[in-house]
């Protein structure tokens, strides 16, 4: 099933995906797939991304093994991927790290950790994908996963909660900055979502707290392809004059 020829189409423009071996990575490169764009699945290991390439709407799609930890790598590689590929229209930072921890057990090893990924490597990501000689020349948009402990404080994710505020302000100075090439920046803050990594994060809590914290979403915990398809509304080129905006995608957490 594909939704190419809709309003979204991206007409086989090549889009650049973090985190796509699983969870609301993967369901993005999915969900750019079924509407036309060429996807860059990239993640650290080469037969998750190879499972996760057979997933996308049709051929033509890239894979690029990448620890987004060893920032020094992340120029080079994207260099070599625009010779190899072509153009790239488009970047959707959603690899992400999240540790819960405490205050009194957060060092600046397990902060760092989560400022590496979370917010160094996308702003390493960006500053190369919108290289003159890498983007295309017309137009082109990036995306970045924050997060709705973003704007909302939480105990435990001190660390996490500080990375993703701090993406969300810098996609506004991005935004800004290159608008004059007509390059959009915006980020996506997403509410409790099932997957992996949430999984992980919510071990430490006992049953009871996990079920009091989906209650606190008046529409319940939300699924991978329900961020997926917001992603795609702000990366493709129809919402040409949407940047700088971080969109709370909650199930309504933020609401109340």
């Amino acid at each position: 099933m594909t939704a190419k020829g809709c309003f979204l189409d991206f007409g086989g423009k090549w889009v650049v995906v973090t985190g796509a071996s699983s969870g609301i990575g993967r369901a993005c490169a999915v969900e750019l797939s079924r509407h036309g764009a060429r996807v860059v699945l990239v993640g650290r290991n080469d037969a998750t991304l190879d499972d996760a390439r057979t997933s996308l709407n049709g051929d033509g799609h890239e894979v690029l093994a990448l620890d987004l930890s060893d920032l020094s790598a992340i120029g080079p590689t994207v260099a070599r991927l625009a010779k190899q590929v072509g153009r790239l229209y488009g970047l959707c930072h959603a690899a992400g790290i999240v540790v819960t921890s405490p205050l009194s057990t957060s060092t600046v090893d397990v902060v760092q950790s989560m400022m590496t990924v979370n917010v160094q490597a996308g702003l390493e990501l960006a500053r190369h994908v919108t290289r003159r000689n890498v983007m295309e020349p017309d137009a082109g948009s990036l995306l970045f996963l924050s997060s709705i402990y973003g704007r909302v404080g939480a105990a435990g994710e001190t660390g996490y909660c500080a990375t993703k505020g701090a993406i969300a302000a810098a996609v506004r100075a991005m935004a800004i900055e290159l608008a004059r090439r007509n390059i959009r920046v915006n980020s996506i803050s997403p509410g409790l979502v099932k997957t992996p990594m949430t999984d992980k994060a919510l071990g430490p809590l006992t049953s009871e707290q996990v079920s009091a914290l989906e209650q606190k979403y008046p529409l319940g915990p939300g699924t991978p392809s329900d961020v997926a398809r917001a992603a795609v509304f702000l990366l493709a080129p129809a919402t040409a004059w949407i940047t700088g905006t971080d969109l709370a995608v909650d199930g309504g957490y933020s609401a109340q």
